[in-house]
């Protein structure tokens, strides 16, 4: 009876962890309220993690005691940072904030497909940093962060 209580409390919680709701970058309704700079760093805050979180792994997998419980967590922790930057991206950015030109001026289609390409590189390598633990991809992800953020807020190039 004691086993059949731990194996339907375990079901219970996988069920309730798998089926939690996402969390959203903002809403979708046109509130017109928006933190395009509070996203900006959100997205520099989530890479620190998925740098971290790669680190952590590399270190914990060179121990020759391996910790498997800490490595699935940093493993966790890494896929779900790169999963809140997708949601910046495609919930925030694409969704809401880079918008379908109304005029087609060629200044005008070229900001605005360089920004749609600088957005589906930074989720080819949000991807990235989900599949593997090389740390390049996270300063691809941030050199490329910090292009898209030049180029959304009309910034000079350095």
């Amino acid at each position: 009876m004691k086993l059949q209580s731990l194996i339907l409390s375990a079901a219970l919680m996988t069920i309730l962890l798998f089926s939690a709701i996402p969390a959203q970058a903002h809403c979708q309704v046109p509130c017109g309220i928006y933190g395009d700079e509070a996203r900006f760093d959100m997205i520099e805050e989530h890479l620190m993690t998925i740098e971290k979180s790669m680190n952590e792994i590399k270190r914990l997998s060179a121990e020759g005691d391996k910790n498997y419980n800490q490595i699935v967590r940093w493993v966790n922790t890494k896929e779900t940072h790169a999963g809140y930057i997708d949601e910046i991206i495609t919930s925030y950015f694409l969704a809401q904030r880079v918008k379908l030109p109304e005029d087609k001026t060629e200044a005008t289609m070229k900001s605005y497909l360089q920004k749609l390409s600088l957005l589906h590189h930074m989720l080819v390598y949000s991807m990235k940093c989900k599949q593997t633990i090389d740390t390049e991809n996270v300063h691809k992800l941030k050199e490329l962060s910090t292009e898209f953020e030049k180029l959304y807020f009309h910034k000079e190039q350095k």
